[in-house]
C-alpha cells in the first residue's frame, strides 16, 4: 500500500480517498481533498497560500533538512520478498517516525524560542507610539496617590496603573454590565468582599437576604 502526497497541499493522500485527475498527456495528479482540486483548476500557487506545505517550507517553519526524510523518497525498485527484510522494515518505520517526531519537536522549539519577547516588545512599542490614547489622571488624582504612597511606603507607579485599571472596569461595568468586587468591613473589626452587579442587579448580600425571607415564609406557610 503506498500513501501518495497531494500534489497541491502535500497531505498524505490515503487509497481510496480523494481525487486523481489525469492530464491528456498522460500525467496524473493526486489530490487529497477537492479543496485542493479547486485550487489548483483555478491555477493558484501553492507557495502563496499559508495552508500549504510548500509555503510553510518557504517560510521555514517546516524540517526540510534532515535524514529521515530521505526514507520517504520514492525509489521504484523492485526487490524479492524476504520475511526479515520484511520485519526489519517495519520496525524501521516506527523508528525512523519517532526520531522524525522529536526533531520536529526540537525544531519548533528552536523556531518559537524568543517570540514572547517579540511580542513584549511589539507590544511596548505600539504603546508608545500611541501614548496619546490612553487615559490619563488629573494632578489632584497624582498628587493624592503620591500622598498615599508616602505615607504607605509603595510605589507610585503601581499605585497609578491601579487606578487606571479601576477606572476602565468601573467605565466597563457601567457600559456594558458586569461585576464589581469591593471590600466591606464588619462590625467585629472584620473585612468581606462583597460583589456587586452592574446595571440594576441586587448585591450578593441582599440576594442571600431575600431567599432567607423567602424560606421563612415557605415556613410560615407549612406550619398554616
Amino acid at each position: 500500500m503506498r500513501v501518495e502526497n497531494c500534489f497541491f497541499c502535500g497531505r498524505p493522500a490515503w487509497p481510496s480517498k480523494g481525487i486523481t485527475f489525469m492530464r491528456n498527456d498522460g500525467k496524473s495528479f493526486r489530490f487529497c481533498r477537492s479543496k485542493c482540486h479547486k485550487n489548483f483548476k483555478m491555477k493558484r500557487n501553492p507557495r502563496k497560500l499559508k495552508w500549504t506545505k510548500a509555503y510553510r517550507k518557504k517560510a521555514g517553519k517546516e524540517m526540510v533538512v534532515d535524514s529521515t526524510l530521505q526514507f520517504a523518497a520514492r525509489r521504484n525498485v523492485p526487490v524479492r520478498y524476504d520475511r526479515e527484510l520484511w520485519q526489519k522494515t517495519l520496525k524501521a518505520m516506527e523508528r525512523i517516525s519517532e526520531i522524525r517526531a522529536r526533531r520536529e519537536r526540537a525544531f519548533y522549539k528552536r523556531r518559537m524560542a524568543g517570540k514572547r519577547a517579540r511580542e513584549v516588545a511589539a507590544a511596548r512599542k505600539l504603546v508608545a507610539e500611541n501614548e496619546h490614547l490612553l487615559p490619563r489622571l488629573r494632578g489632584s488624582e497624582k498628587r493624592r496617590l503620591a500622598e498615599l504612597a508616602a505615607e504607605r511606603g509603595l510605589d507610585v507607579e503601581e499605585l497609578e496603573r491601579e487606578e487606571l485599571a479601576a477606572k476602565r472596569a468601573k467605565k466597563t461595568g457601567k457600559a456594558f454590565g458586569g461585576e464589581v468586587r469591593r471590600l466591606r468591613v464588619r462590625a467585629d473589626g472584620g473585612i468581606e468582599e462583597v460583589s456587586e452587579a452592574v446595571g440594576g442587579h441586587m448585591h450578593e448580600d441582599m440576594d442571600e437576604d431575600d431567599d432567607d425571607a423567602d424560606d421563612n415564609d415557605d415556613d410560615e406557610m407549612d406550619t398554616d
